[in-house]
């Protein structure tokens, strides 16, 4: 790990990243160093086992340590449909103490700019679609993960806030569905594609059945991690609004979960039955999001195709199986 240099240049910038061992934190990772090399710029790349973000102090030792000039905040208290519902007000006090502690440190600190992620699951239940940019407090997010929902909400409000307050740069943007390597495939905790991605996995291995959780008809828009991963790095580097912008597919890219389904069967070549199982809750039917704002910004950004991602994401699932979050 990198630590602080107090000579170093002032053109020189320090970018931490938390959460640097998850899906998008390792996306980054992958991408920084594919790229060419930018010399004034120095990653961090921080995981868990650095410091728990809960903790205040802990934290502030972080910031200490590294004196960052720049943040991607990514960490935080993550799970799928059924953890949230278990779990609502776990997912909301330790979000809300990660998020505090960051923006206060990073205050603290002079720090210059930090970009914070949002989801989707933050918009309003019961909306118009698609959803944009300035829909985000129109209303309660899905009762089925309302506590992440406005925990993440309240990083938007304190952005806000530290500009009117301290005209910091604080600010975040909003993914939609994040599938690819790396991700948690474990089936309570992960997400729609990772959970689908095991369930095919083990029953292709046992010759059992793969079950598809609810009707299979809610639509989502999948981004592939790498696509985030680059469009997180303009951020840090070039996006200058406090208020957040989505990062998403277009909406002639939404499918439903039994497509994302189908396309991970294909990607398996999983022969075996494809069972619905409807006594399993389907949580929101849609969200779709528009990404008017990023084209506005990169007209010719070129995502990665769905089936091509899902089957980089398999791939990379089955040789690396014993080291999978699962």
């Amino acid at each position: 790990m990198a630590s602080n240099n107090d000579k170093r240049s002032k053109t020189e910038k320090v970018i931490m990243v938390t959460g640097a061992s998850g899906l998008v934190g390792r996306a980054i990772q992958a991408v920084v160093a594919e790229e060419t090399s930018r010399p004034e710029e120095k990653f961090i790349f921080l995981s868990s086992k650095d410091a728990d973000l809960v903790s205040e102090e802990e934290t502030r030792l972080l910031f200490e340590k590294h004196r960052p000039t720049h943040v991607i905040h990514l960490a935080a208290r993550v799970g799928g449909l059924f953890a949230n519902m278990k779990y609502n007000l776990d997912f909301f006090t330790d979000n809300l103490k990660i998020n505090t502690n960051i923006l206060n440190n990073a205050f603290k600190f002079d720090v210059e700019k930090v970009v914070s992620c949002l989801s989707t699951c933050i918009f309003p239940d019961k909306t118009t679609f698609p959803v944009d940019e300035t829909m985000i407090h129109n209303g309660p997010p899905h009762p089925s993960n309302f506590g992440y929902a406005y925990a993440k909400r309240m990083l938007d409000v304190m952005n806000r806030c530290y500009k009117d307050q301290h005209n910091c740069k604080f600010t975040s943007v909003v993914p939609t569905n994040v599938y690819g390597p790396w991700d948690n495939f474990n089936l309570e905790e992960g997400h729609v594609i990772p959970g689908l991605v095991h369930k095919v996995f083990t029953a292709k291995r046992d010759g059992t059945p793969f079950y598809i959780w609810g009707t299979g008809s809610p639509l989502r828009q999948f981004i592939f991690s790498r696509d985030l991963a680059k469009l997180f790095l303009w951020a840090i580097r070039e996006y200058e609004e406090v208020d957040p912008i989505i990062f998403s597919v277009g909406e002639e890219d939404e499918i439903t979960i039994k497509e994302a389904a189908d396309l991970i069967v294909e990607a398996f070549d999983f022969k075996g039955p494809v069972i619905l199982d409807t006594s399993k809750s389907d949580g929101q039917r849609k969200k779709t999001a528009e990404n008017t704002k990023l084209r506005k910004y990169l007209p010719d950004f070129k995502f990665t195709p769905i089936k091509e991602g899902i089957k980089e994401t398999v791939d990379w699932f089955v040789e690396n199986y014993d080291i999978a979050r699962k």
